[in-house]
């Protein structure tokens, strides 16, 4: 892999909302009056995950990740709602405590579920909506998803996270890159770095556990979910433009999902990475950027 200078993690600030705190990293725009721009990261990840793209984003938006309740460096929510509609609250008031919208908004994997219900139900915050290997229902089951049912079942997904955090955050850091990335040795020695700093600086939360179950099990009610509120039929009511990224190798988002994009979401643009994982933005981001320039910024 060749050697590159590579942005370091944008500054983090804790903001304080009514009901939430919530960590949020800043990338400073090349230029004032810039859109602003929310990027929402996926199941087990945080605003770290965002770092590239929003590097080579600076000089068309104003960008902020957020590390969502109970993730990252952001406490739980104090209402305990950790659902994906719990978490678009979150967002929501973020979007309000910056000056409200309308933003780009940006989600992966579980972001991308909670972008949904940002942009369905609140249309006049949402500019745009781009997501990478969204969480929207699918019954596919492949090698990189079938503990994700087991991990949600009642004490035994606590008996599982409690045997995982028995092995060393070196461990499960790679294990981590080497499920969402289609090729791991993409990865940079800098931001393997940064992604163990990270995990080793939660290890002393207590909620750690609690907040990833329970957005799992959110998460996994949506799939099951067949009422008005269910994610597909929201997505009929996405009129922003929309731009859906998947990746051929991700193991944990079928790819052929993306046929049920263009049949429900009104505006969007499908495009399919024929050597990325479950994290585009990441392992592609130069190609995750050419794709919201020719669909989104044009």
């Amino acid at each position: 892999m060749t050697e590159t200078a590579l942005a370091p993690p944008w500054p983090r600030s804790d903001v304080a909302l009514a009901h939430r705190t919530l960590s949020v990293r800043h990338a400073e725009p090349t230029k004032p009056g810039l859109p602003v721009a929310i990027f929402i990261h996926g199941l087990g990840g945080s605003s770290l995950n965002w770092t590239d793209l929003m590097d080579a984003m600076r000089d068309q938006v104003d960008g902020y990740a957020v590390d969502l309740g109970g993730f990252g460096q952001s406490p739980p929510p104090r209402d305990g709602d950790m659902t994906p509609l719990g978490h678009a609250r979150a967002v929501v008031d973020l979007i309000d405590h910056l000056g409200g919208g309308p933003v780009h908004l940006f989600g992966n994997s579980l972001g991308g579920a909670v972008a949904v219900q940002i942009a369905a139900r609140r249309p006049d915050l949402v500019r745009s909506l781009t997501m990478t290997s969204p969480a929207l229902p699918t019954f596919s089951i492949g090698k990189g998803n079938v503990h994700l049912p087991v991990i949600a079942v009642p004490g035994v997904g606590e008996k599982l996270v409690e045997k995982f955090l028995n092995v060393p955050v070196e461990q499960r850091v790679q294990g981590s890159i080497d499920l969402c990335f289609a090729d791991p040795s993409r990865v940079a020695p800098q931001r393997y770095e940064e992604a163990v700093v990270e995990a080793k600086s939660r290890e002393h939360f207590p909620y750690a556990n609690d907040a990833f179950l329970a957005s799992l099990r959110g998460m996994m009610k949506t799939f099951l979910d067949r009422g008005p509120q269910r994610p597909w039929k929201l997505a009929t009511k996405i009129t922003c433009p929309t731009l859906v990224i998947y990746g051929r190798k991700d193991p944990l988002i079928d790819p052929s999902a993306a046929h049920k994009v263009t049949k429900y979401f009104p505006n969007a643009h499908v495009v399919v990475l024929p050597d990325s994982g479950h994290v585009a933005q990441m392992e592609h981001p130069e190609f995750v950027k050419a794709a919201w320039d020719r669909f989104i910024a044009s």
